[in-house]
Parts: structure tokens; sequence; C-alpha cells
């Protein structure tokens, strides 16, 4: 994915990842209920968010559409981290997010299963 998006950029796609297609007048009211923005940062971000290409507008009603799904940031932005801070090695993440907090039976479940489904 070659579109960067700050995080206040991130919340607006949050909202369309979350809701799908809605009016720009909607997602700055949601923003406004959740995070106490202003309507006119919201409507910046939106305008923002169209000319790199991650939100398609459409009339009636400046319609927003998210044009990258949630999955792909999420892939980029791993992937920026585990360069950036990790040198490349994503077992040194896994093993960082690892020795940070107990793991139930369950959770630790989960994980073998995801590596074995890598296997």
């Amino acid at each position: 994915m070659e579109i960067k998006l700050f995080d206040s950029e991130l919340k607006v796609m949050d909202v369309l990842w979350r809701e799908g297609d809605q009016p720009a007048k909607y997602v700055a009211k949601t923003l406004t209920d959740e995070l106490g923005w202003n309507v006119n940062t919201t409507y910046t971000l939106i305008k923002r968010c169209i000319k790199k290409g991650a939100i398609e507008r459409t009339e009636p009603n400046f319609m927003c559409h998210a044009l990258i799904p949630k999955k792909d940031v999420q892939e980029a932005e791993t992937n920026e981290l585990i360069n950036k801070i990790y040198d490349g090695s994503a077992d040194k993440l896994f093993a960082a997010l690892l020795s940070r907090k107990k793991l139930s039976a369950e959770q630790i479940d989960k994980l073998k299963k995801i590596v074995g489904d890598l296997e």
C-alpha cells in the first residue's frame, strides 16, 4: 500500500470501515461524539483522505466511500513497525508482544493455531 495515513486520518477511515459508506456529515457527527472533534477538523481530514486516494466522494450529500480496506492498512502499518523498530524481524516483534503480557490458556491456544496454520 502506497498511501500513508496519519492517526487522525485513520480515525476518519475507521468510521467508514465500521459503518460503511456514509455522508461526511455523519462522519463528522460521529467523531464529534466519540472524540470531541470540531466538525471543520473532520471535513479537513476527509478532504485530505480524498486527495490521498483513501476516500472517494460522491453526490448527493457528500457521500464518503473507503477506497482502501482496513486489512491493507493494518498490514502496511505492521510491516512499517516491524521494519522500523524490529529490524525487519517479525519474530522479534512477536517475542516483544508476548513478553509484555500474561496470556490466558485460551489466548495461547489461539496463537498456537495461528502459528500452526503458517507451517
